[in-house]
């Protein structure tokens, strides 16, 4: 994948995961976008961080003291999981859903 088509998918990626917490009140999670990671902030102080990592053509996400990477799957046209092969947007609701108690 060349470096536009990264940067084009990386920034859906976050865009869709920005989107769809719009309907969220921020007094549960608020989040903050910018030059490619986004941060989200729990009631208690606490943040996760999905970013794309450009020198490695990857995203990454945090969540607490956990941490996954990801890579483009052009096959299944998804980011998978380096390590395990699970689908990012999936460990997102996961982390998300857990921390705050409720599906996302």
């Amino acid at each position: 994948m060349d470096r536009q088509e990264f940067l084009r998918r990386a920034d859906q990626a976050l865009e869709r995961v920005a989107t769809s917490l719009e309907d969220v009140d921020p007094d549960v999670v608020d989040f903050a976008m910018s030059d490619g990671v986004l941060t989200l902030e729990f009631a208690d102080r606490q943040r996760y961080v999905l970013n794309r990592q450009t020198a490695a053509d990857q995203m990454w996400f945090a969540a607490g003291a956990r941490a996954w990477h990801y890579d483009w799957d052009a096959q299944g046209e998804q980011w998978l999981d380096d390590r395990d092969g699970h689908e990012l947007f999936a460990r997102v609701r996961e982390e998300i859903a857990k921390k705050l108690g409720k599906p996302v």
